[in-house]
């Protein structure tokens, strides 16, 4: 008597033929394969997931470095001569690799899902090794939805296995998403940010310098860009100083006048020549506003009415003493970063007296000045009392003290916000996640090239109680808790409902192939020959041409004895 069972019907699954063709260029039935994943391509898939992974670190890092692609940009240009946004390149790079390397990944999690082998395809393989080096899983929903696939792997164990002799490989995998997991639940214990804060203890909000003014929205250090930040209603106002030959302090940041201004057109033999070489006269005939509309260094030129690119268009290079008159007009503090000359410069020995010079005929009030220059600091002091003396280094409480410095003026990654009885400015803040930290830090004050987009953070973002902290974390680790529990159970109630129903179901592949293993060399062949020529003419043959003549029944998926 012979045991009869359903007659399977073979379905195209499009589906998983896109996956195991994508991945491993294996589009053919007769490809695929349920058997386990060989070590070696264990090693790629362990590879392609820390490449995953160091890339998510490197986009998260540029990402949240936006708040200093102008620094790079100008770091590209020191060293190459031309000015580029660097950044454009490299975010983009990065997004088509993490893009590849995340849509591999989800294909190997959906075979894995699917009880397929793991077979990477080479050219996947070669494009891995290039991208190599970058980034950081950490999330708490995506390990949380990562327990779908262990509950399956730890649900689909043999039925003979006991706990005593589980195997070895699921325990390993179980205890290392256990830990991850309770490592994730239990981080923010150790989770310090200044956000995470009594709102009633918050300082008030720092006041914002316009660093070369607003560059963003006109060219730096030019009158215009001043201008349009006090517009945006900054407390003060930060500028680069150069000396010219004939002693006269100008506003330049650069060494030279290439990317600022139209030199290379006026003073075509003098243009890689030091800002410095040139005096006054030479520098007012230069133009220093159309380069910002021609390279719109911040992709904002199309945001700007047509008076303001007319206003741009005739700018000039702006003197120390215009500076500080518009300052003490509108009653605002000014911060300037002197450049010395080269030793050869006629104002070598003068540089500081003729700054000083500039400052007093501004008529200015000495109290809105920060001066930052380290040399002949007594003797400034000396000669106007008045002036707020600044350090642009970081030192020691004592020697600043000793100095009579009562303001730094550092770059944000060196704050200290332990030493609260000194006044710190930090520069260069663009971002408002960066503001809303060095706010809740209790900083008195921040140098920006944005002050349009800070002036719209009127809180910090963030914000927040430690019991509103403690309560969002501890909701967040109890969902997650709730759903890896349920998903585990629900694996289980499955697997063990399929196990106890009699019933399994293969695919067709499975069936013949699973089954040949039991018969000759000669058999397994015949049956691949056909499957290869069924494929190639696009269709399947009937169950009589794929077994018939190989005395095999469909019906018991075995061989009919005689």
């Amino acid at each position: 008597m012979v045991k009869h069972q359903p007659l399977q019907v073979y379905e195209r699954q499009l589906c998983l033929s896109c996956i195991t063709g994508i991945y491993g260029c294996r589009w053919k039935r007769y490809q695929r394969s349920h058997d386990d994943t060989t070590k070696w391509e264990l090693l790629w898939s362990l590879i392609l997931l820390l490449t995953f992974c160091l890339l998510l670190v490197w986009f998260y890092f540029w990402w949240e470095a936006h708040n200093d692609y102008n620094e790079f940009n100008w770091f590209l240009y020191n060293r190459s001569g031309e000015w580029s946004d660097g950044t454009v390149p490299i975010l983009t790079t990065t997004a088509a690799g993490f893009t590849y390397i995340a849509f591999l990944m989800v294909l190997a999690l959906c075979h894995i899902a699917l009880g397929q082998q793991l077979n990477l395809h080479w050219l996947h393989k070669v494009l891995c090794q290039m991208c190599g080096p970058f980034l950081h899983i950490g999330a708490l929903a995506a390990v949380t939805a990562l327990s779908w696939i262990v509950a399956g792997q730890v649900a689909r164990a043999e039925k003979t296995c006991t706990v005593i002799y589980f195997n070895l490989f699921q325990v390993v995998v179980v205890l290392l998403y256990l830990s991850v997991l309770l490592g994730l639940y239990v981080v923010p214990l150790y989770i310090t940010s200044p956000c995470i804060m009594d709102p009633d203890t918050l300082k008030p909000r720092p006041d914002v310098i316009g660093h070369q003014g607003a560059p963003m929205l006109a060219p730096e250090n030019t009158l215009w860009s001043f201008q349009r930040a006090l517009q945006m209603n900054v407390t003060g106002l930060e500028a680069d100083v150069a000396i010219s030959v004939d002693g006269v302090p100008f506003l330049m940041h650069d060494l030279t006048l290439r990317r600022t201004t139209d030199v290379g057109k006026v003073f075509p033999d003098r243009q890689m020549d030091e800002a410095s070489r040139f005096n006054w006269t030479d520098l007012q005939q230069l133009n220093a506003g159309q380069w910002f509309l021609k390279d719109d260094p911040f992709w904002t030129v199309h945001t700007l009415a047509s008076r303001e690119i007319e206003l741009i268009a005739n700018q000039s290079v702006c003197s120390l003493e215009q500076l500080l008159k518009l300052a003490s007009y509108h009653n605002t503090t000014v911060v300037f970063r002197l450049r010395r000359p080269s030793p050869e410069h006629p104002c070598y020995h003068s540089w500081i007296n003729d700054t000083l010079q500039a400052v007093q005929q501004s008529g200015v009030s000495q109290s809105l000045v920060m001066w930052t220059p380290d040399e002949h600091r007594a003797q400034v002091r000396q000669l106007a009392p008045g002036l707020i003396q600044t350090s642009v280094e970081k030192r020691s409480p004592q020697s600043l003290q000793k100095d009579g410095i009562s303001r730094l003026l550092l770059r944000y990654n060196q704050a200290n916000f332990s030493e609260t009885h000194i006044n710190l400015t930090l520069y260069t803040v663009n971002e408002p996640w960066l503001y809303s930290v060095l706010w809740c830090s209790g900083v008195s004050s921040v140098s920006s090239e944005a002050p349009h987009i800070l002036q719209k953070v009127p809180y910090p973002i963030w914000l927040m109680s430690p019991s509103e902290y403690c309560l969002m974390w501890v909701s967040a680790d109890l969902i997650s808790f709730a759903v890896v529990i349920g998903i585990f159970i629900f694996q289980n109630y499955h697997m063990i409902r399929y196990r106890t129903s009699g019933m399994r179901s293969y695919n067709p592949e499975q069936i013949m192939l699973s089954a040949a293993v039991r018969r000759s060399s000669p058999d397994i062949n015949v049956m691949k020959e056909k499957l290869i020529f069924s494929e190639v003419g696009n269709g399947v043959g009937s169950a009589d041409e794929l077994y018939g003549d190989n005395g095999y029944n469909y019906y018991t998926n075995q061989g009919i004895s005689q």
